[in-house]
């Protein structure tokens, strides 16, 4: 089976394919001693130089697969030029990128590989695969809000698909999707006159945040990985897999006055519009406070429920998102979640 030559020198942990490309177009790539050209297809049996060295792609089963548990503040990126970007934080030995992004302002999961292979096997709404949120809001919830959220709501023209939205508490509820369109539960809150104070992500798949605790990573353990190959064995990479998108017009409710207009876009990084004429602000940004050194997870342990009580409070404090600076009189931000078990091992690869 051939591979476009590109991501076969992406595989062996050389470099990006963007960056294959460049080393193609430069003519430092050769295959059987021919120079290369973009767009070529190899197989295991040819011979890929790239610079004057020899590569091979990584086996499938040398791939790593690492879960983190993102601060906020931390950028979902791979542009070594974006400050604060995952990769410079991970500092992982090797190549790795993640599958997806996590608002900058959010914290939680986030899973980082360097199999190119299963990204969009995990991502593709399609597919089905479960990503789980908790989400502290400004004002009180209401039984009609929830209802709201499960039923879909309209954000960028186009319905999201419906959803589990459970209530924790007055100020806290849990969120399961299947899609990840850009800043969605921010945008979903915003339909109806809610602003997020504090976004987690504690769940993808089978992998969850127990015992990890913030700006901490760990490899996943091979019951972790064979879970996540068993869901995506009969899941698609390609865009045909992804749900049909339900387009609505400029949204009428009686949710919220306000009219939904959002940036398009799939990158979670990017901030999102306002929507217009509301002064409505984005979500506070807010570095870990009172984070612990970063420790490994030891497989096997007892680790804590991720739970409303995450967040260390059930009402968000009245100016949500301003960080508290030295001798401030101003009363601090919602704590952060640092859940990093006692007794663990050190802290692997990351630093701050």
């Amino acid at each position: 089976m051939s591979t476009r030559l590109n991501k076969y020198i992406s595989e062996s942990g050389v470099c990006s394919r963007r960056e294959a490309d460049k080393f193609i177009e430069q003519g430092n790539v050769f295959v059987n001693g021919k120079r290369a050209s973009i767009g070529d297809q190899v197989t295991e049996k040819d011979r890929v130089v790239v610079n004057g060295s020899l590569i091979e792609p990584r086996a499938p089963e040398d791939a790593i697969y690492i879960a983190f548990n993102k601060p906020p503040g931390i950028t979902s990126t791979t542009e070594t030029s974006v400050k604060d970007n995952i990769i410079r934080y991970i500092k992982h030995s090797e190549r790795i990128f993640p599958i997806g992004r996590l608002d900058k302002d959010s914290q939680g999961l986030i899973l980082l590989t360097s199999n190119g292979d299963i990204v969009n096997k995990i991502l593709r709404a399609g597919n089905k695969h479960e990503k789980e949120y908790i989400v502290m809001v400004d004002r009180p919830i209401t039984d009609s809000f929830i209802e709201g959220m499960r039923g879909g709501v309209p954000i960028m023209g186009i319905m999201t698909q419906k959803c589990e939205v459970k209530k924790e508490t007055n100020y806290i509820f849990r969120i399961t999707l299947i899609q990840g369109m850009n800043r969605q539960i921010r945008k979903m809150c915003e339909h109806f006159g809610y602003e997020v104070v504090q976004l987690e992500r504690i769940r993808v798949m089978n992998i969850t945040l127990k015992g990890l605790g913030v700006g901490d990573w760990r490899e996943l353990t091979e019951k972790e990985l064979d879970g996540i190959m068993k869901m995506t064995e009969t899941s698609s990479g390609t865009k045909e897999a992804s749900l049909p998108k339900r387009r609505v017009g400029p949204p009428t409710t009686a949710w919220s006055s306000r009219p939904a207009r959002f940036s398009e876009g799939e990158n979670e990084d990017k901030p999102a519009r306002k929507p217009a004429g509301t002064g409505s602000k984005s979500a506070p940004r807010s570095a870990p406070s009172g984070a612990k050194p970063a420790r490994k997870t030891a497989p096997g342990k007892p680790k804590p429920t991720a739970s409303a009580a995450a967040f260390g409070t059930e009402k968000p404090p009245r100016k949500p998102g301003r960080p508290t600076s030295a001798g401030s009189k101003r009363k601090p931000a919602a704590k952060t979640l640092n859940r990093a078990p006692k007794g663990n091992a050190g802290r692997r690869g990351s630093s701050r």
